[in-house]
């Protein structure tokens, strides 16, 4: 039986939203479209599924219509946002298992492209770095909600401790 996880505090929800809601996909301002492609679908290897010439494009992974849409409406030619800005953090493309993390580790390496961090966080393992626009980019895996690690209370415990880049490419 997975581990119950209790809030953090009383701040819920007069109704929770409904189950099973998830994100559907993530729209990125980017500053020249083919570079962007070059990285989420050459390195990545998401597929591109529709394309508006130099300005959109759509890419997915297992034939969806778009978990990704890169656009240049607002961004041709543009600088990433300066740092101490709101904005996007990252987004977070989570894999089916921990062997395609490694390969995910391994076409990020093969590509030349430099992580930022990559951390074991006890629900997860996860690589952190920048696409070529300077957007962070999470890949990461979950472990089976039975290996989560709960506190005395039963609470979820995630840290952060340093991620094995050599043992998780061991995994494949």
């Amino acid at each position: 039986m997975p581990p119950r996880l209790a809030p953090l505090d009383d701040n819920r929800p007069a109704r929770p939203i409904a189950e099973g809601t998830r994100i559907g996909h993530v729209h990125l301002k980017v500053a020249d479209l083919e570079r962007a492609l070059s990285f989420y679908c050459g390195v990545l290897g998401f597929e591109l599924m529709q394309r508006y010439g130099n300005q959109a494009a759509f890419v997915s992974a297992g034939g969806y219509h778009h978990h990704i849409g890169l656009n240049t409406w607002e961004s041709a030619g543009g600088a990433p946002p300066a740092p101490g800005t709101t904005g996007l953090y990252h987004i977070a493309v989570l894999y089916p298992t921990r062997w395609a993390l490694a390969d995910a580790l391994r076409r990020v390496t093969a590509a030349g492209i430099a992580l930022d961090g990559a951390s074991d966080h006890g629900v997860s393992e996860a690589l952190y770095l920048r696409d070529y626009d300077q957007n962070g980019v999470e890949l990461y895996w979950d472990r089976p909600r039975e290996a989560w690690p709960v506190n005395a209370k039963g609470e979820l415990a995630m840290g952060t401790q340093r991620l094995d880049l050599q043992q998780l490419l061991a995994a494949t």
